[in-house]
């Protein structure tokens, strides 16, 4: 299954148990709400499929794994029940990701910004390449990482988030992040990172889904309050996207580069 989105989809394939979710978009696996609706609506029917015994997330493309929040749109927020609608699509990703029943692998294969950052955060397990570097951009453009916060500091603990948090700019490395629990499994090439997410995809649909369900449950053990929780916090990026200096940063960001001169 396909949903088509104007440039850009999420499919959903189906084999042996096991179903992979795939999202793409031509700006960097950016994710506009249309993808992050669907991404949410597919997770969620994911979870309850009985047939389903394990979910694998991943994009398509080279490089980038998720380079966040669409730019366009938050250009297009005009006021704050705007700002909330599209961050709370992030809220609804996250709370799907928690709360089905199968474990969910996610497939790393390039850079991981902002949003992409929380996907990674929200697996139970992922799986990651090297150069898959990440970075929590958005102090940078004038929010924070409200939405993504929780999931990221769940995974990485509080110091680790917070210098993510706090020197936006910097990227941290695969390697980090692997150190730090964000990655489980760090590989020298998507070889490596296929192989191991087809071995442990098909160990798990062999595995109990009773057993599964309940260290899920385990796993995710404190987060009941996330569905109110992500939204109040969606609700704070929602405002301050809309003040001068993140409306400027975005302008400078999307205004046309000059050509380099060539000698």
């Amino acid at each position: 299954m396909i949903e088509e989105i104007k440039e850009g989809y999420v499919k959903v394939e189906r084999e042996h148990g096991i179903a992979t979710i795939e999202f793409f978009h031509p700006q960097s696996n950016s994710l506009p709400g249309k993808i992050l609706d669907a991404l949410a609506k597919d997770i969620h029917s994911e979870g309850l499929n009985e047939g389903t015994k394990v979910i694998i997330l991943r994009s398509a493309g080279e490089k980038v794994f998720c380079a966040g929040a669409s730019f366009d749109e938050l250009a297009a927020i005009k006021n704050e029940q705007e700002g909330l609608h599209f961050f709370s699509g992030f809220a609804n990703v996250i709370n799907a990701m928690r709360k089905v029943p199968q474990l969910i692998i996610a497939r790393i294969h390039g850079k991981c910004i902002g949003g992409g950052v929380g996907l990674a955060a929200s697996a139970d397990y992922a799986i990651a390449v090297e150069g898959s570097d990440i970075k929590l951009s958005e102090l940078a453009v004038g929010i924070g990482p409200f939405v993504v916060g929780p999931a990221v500091e769940r995974k990485l603990g509080l110091s680790a988030f917070s210098q993510l948090t706090i020197d936006a700019a910097m990227w941290r490395s695969a390697d980090w992040a692997r150190r730090k629990g964000l990655f489980a499994e760090l590989h020298t090439d998507i070889a490596g990172v296929d192989d191991s997410i087809n071995r442990l995809s098909t160990t798990l649909s062999h595995s109990s889904p009773e057993a599964m369900r309940e260290i899920k449950r385990m796993l995710w053990k404190g987060t009941e309050d996330w569905d109110n929780l992500l939204m109040e916090r969606a609700a704070i990026s929602g405002r301050l996207i809309l003040g001068d200096y993140s409306k400027q940063f975005i302008e400078k960001f999307k205004a046309p580069k000059p050509p380099k001169n060539i000698s």
